[in-house]
């Protein structure tokens, strides 16, 4: 039989299996470290995987605590954690910035866990320790990758968010919410400043501010010339041109020159609202702006200032940069848009303006004209209109429309208005006239076309004898006894398209006929025909019934002009009867309505019908009516909404004014505003007519009813107008 080999004993086993324990702890890549569990944890054990990674041996690592391996930018919050989980006996994980003994900083992710003796009692403390320095860079790249990706995206987002801002130049806080776009954990506070004749803070883009008469510098200098040789006035070298990007300024230093000054005071000021978003502890950390330029086309237009959190560099990275740059080129592109936009309105608004005629007074007949440009093009047009007295016997009137909505529109206006006065105060034989018209507007090369329609009118023992001409123009229109004729003859292309002949066509006026001459601005829409337009336009005219120019020129504008979408040049001539009106026992209706647009141009409108309607109806206190309806209208464009309706009634003693808009607040009579221009304007209505105001449907009605008083006698007079808490009945 064979040698056999006896079985391993209980003990021989445990001794391997301790032996082969020992092995494996040396020989895993893991580290361990065995520690006491006594005051400071020393250490008592750790394997070669601890060196490798740590660089300490086990002879140099015994007695001393594990917190050896903490370093500069280790976080105490991490080891404070795992000290108290440690105290309270229970295990924990973490991760943590450790050194290496050559100074080399790695991330370790340390695992504790209690070691129990015989009785239950933590004897030791076992820490597994893994260097994941790779994961956790990898996992950083990504969330810089995601970061950068956030910042990128969330300056796309402000990018967008300015531009379509920018649509709403009107806005008078478009510039601070564009500037609040820029707010976020890096910005505390962000605000633009003009510079127009001065720096001053501007939350919206005003088109009417002045510009600096001087033309600014534009050498540049690079970012880098100008941090390293900072200038005296450094927020003024930014307007001037002589540094390009952005300049720090410190708003806790006392600042230097007189632009960076005043730019500091703003923005402290800024800073230190009541009202302001930012929490006061914020605000005590912030120590500097930055100033960033504002181009425009031809110089700096002025700044956006940004004021970082506490804790950030004043200086912002390239993404951040990027942003801010698109935001300030956008906004400059767009005022220095809107400033072009202004002169060219004022200039071609002057030109317009200065050639368009007064309210003609012809002797023997009632004559009323109104011209409006479109709002919705710049307030300039090539409409116009003329009345000329050309003898005791002898009246023309003409009305023309140049194509355009420009100064050269309104440059050919003034060409054509120039050369048909000069012709017919010629020869009063309309279709002459065009012909003559026709021959120098070829020479002349007038680069817009133009319709205009010719009338002139003879006295005769009858009434009034017409006769017309018409270029490319629309048909004037004769009413008489509720009917109405198209005057359609005489027709002829537009002006300097003549073949060499024109015709004329003739038509006698009787006492109590009208006649409208118009352009196509008073029918024209695009939700309809031209031709139910003129039909619309014939309907309203048939139906004004008996009444004087004024009355029928105010309610075709009631009826169709509230919304023109063109140039509106209307002239309105009534042929008085005497008899007529006689018996009729007026030579005017008793009351007006119109209804005006909510904007600024209604308010010039409203004074205009109001001295239109006192002069007709022959009433006393225009002046003193004119500047009522001026103050209740402009407070309903200002501070109501929706359209703004305005009513005027002779009440037998006086006129009545009565103006609702959707606003259903009262009027509030106050001493003006504080520091402020304005505020006194029902106080002045106070002292010229008594008033009063009411609910009406969704908003409110405010009526006045004017003094047949001078105005220097009723603003002389500062006692209380009277009781104005009741309102009156509707007349």
């Amino acid at each position: 039989m064979g040698n056999s080999s006896a079985p391993a004993g209980p003990a021989e086993l445990a001794a391997g299996l301790a032996s082969l324990r020992d092995r494996a702890l040396q020989a895993t890549d893991v580290a361990f470290v065995i520690t006491e569990a006594a005051p400071g944890n020393p250490v008592v054990w750790v394997n070669d995987a601890f060196t490798r990674t740590t660089g300490y041996t086990l002879d140099e690592v015994v007695g001393r605590n594990p917190s050896m391996l903490h370093g500069p930018g280790t976080d105490p919050e991490t080891g404070r954690a795992m000290g108290l989980a440690v105290a309270q006996g229970r295990p924990v994980t973490a991760t943590v910035l450790n050194y290496a003994k050559d100074g080399r900083p790695f991330w370790n992710q340390v695992s504790l866990s209690p070691v129990a003796g015989p009785d239950g009692t933590v004897t030791h403390w076992v820490g597994i320790q893994v260097d994941v320095t790779a994961h956790v860079e990898h996992a950083g790249g990504l969330q810089r990758s995601m970061e950068a990706e956030r910042r990128a995206r969330k300056g796309l987002t402000v990018v967008a968010q300015t531009s379509e801002l920018l649509s709403d130049v009107d806005d008078p806080a478009v510039l601070r919410e564009i500037a609040s776009l820029l707010v976020d954990d890096a910005v505390v506070w962000a605000g633009f400043f003009l510079d127009d004749g001065g720096l001053h803070r501007a939350d919206g883009i005003a088109a009417n501010v002045a510009e600096t008469a001087s033309v600014r510098r534009h050498g540049v200098r690079s970012t880098d010339e100008a941090s390293a040789a900072p200038a005296p006035d450094a927020v003024q070298r930014v307007l001037d041109g002589v540094v390009d990007g952005p300049v720090v300024v410190s708003l806790a230093d006392e600042p230097v020159g007189a632009t960076t000054a005043r730019l500091v005071g703003e923005v402290r000021a800024a800073l230190g609202r009541p009202d302001r978003d930012v929490p006061s502890d914020v605000l005590d950390g912030v120590h500097h702006a930055v100033v960033h330029p504002v181009p425009g086309r031809r110089r700096t237009l002025g700044v956006l200032v940004t004021v970082p959190a506490p804790g950030r560099p004043a200086t912002v990275d390239e993404s951040e940069r990027l942003v801010v740059h698109l935001v300030a080129r956008r906004v400059g592109t767009v005022i220095d848009n809107v400033r072009l936009y202004a002169r060219e309105h004022r200039l071609a608004e002057t030109l317009q303006r200065a050639m368009l005629p007064e309210q003609a007074d012809v002797r023997g007949l009632d004559v009323w004209t109104y011209y409006a440009p479109s709002s919705g093009h710049a307030q300039v047009g090539g409409d116009w209109f003329d009345v000329l007295q050309l003898d005791e016997d002898t009246v023309a009137l003409v009305v023309g429309d140049v194509v355009g909505h420009d100064v050269e529109a309104a440059a050919a206006m003034g060409q054509l208005r120039s050369v048909v006065r000069s012709y017919v105060f010629e020869t009063t034989d309309p279709a002459e006239v065009l012909r003559r018209v026709d021959q120098l507007v070829a020479g002349m090369r007038i680069p817009r076309s133009a319709s205009l329609v010719l009338v002139t009118l003879r006295r005769t023992d009858a009434g009034w004898s017409a006769a017309y001409s018409r270029a490319g123009h629309l048909p004037p229109l004769v009413a008489r006894g509720g009917q109405v004729l198209r005057l359609d003859g005489a027709g002829g292309p537009m002006v300097g398209f003549g073949t060499g002949t024109r015709s004329a066509g003739a038509h006698d006026l009787v006492p109590g006929d009208l006649v409208v001459l118009y352009t196509d601005g008073l029918i024209e829409r695009r939700d309809r025909r031209m031709k139910d337009g003129l039909d619309a336009l014939v309907e309203v005219v048939a139906g004004t019934g008996r009444a004087d120019a004024a009355g029928v020129g105010e309610e075709l504008l009631s009826r169709l002009a509230d919304k023109p979408e063109d140039d509106v040049a209307v002239v309105v001539l009534r042929v008085p009867d005497p008899e007529g009106d006689a018996v009729d026992g007026t030579s005017s209706p008793r009351r007006r309505r119109w209804n005006l647009p909510s904007e600024p141009a209604s308010i010039g409108r409203a004074r205009q019908a109001v001295l239109r309607t006192c002069s007709a109806w022959e009433l006393g206190g225009g002046s003193s009516a004119e500047l009522v309806v001026s103050e209740l209208v402009a407070n309903a464009v200002l501070h109501g909404w929706g359209h703004v309706e305005l009513r005027l009634f002779d009440t037998g003693d006086g006129l009545r004014i009565e103006v609702e808009d959707a606003n259903p607040a009262p009027p509030v009579t106050t001493d003006g505003h504080v520091g402020r221009v304005g505020g006194y304007g029902m106080r002045i209505v106070e002292r010229l007519a008594d008033w009063g105001w009411r609910p009406s449907g969704s908003g409110k009605l405010v009526w006045a009813r004017v003094r047949p008083v001078p105005i220097s006698a009723a603003l002389a007079d500062h006692r209380p107008a009277g009781p104005t808490g009741t309102p009156e009945p509707t007349v």
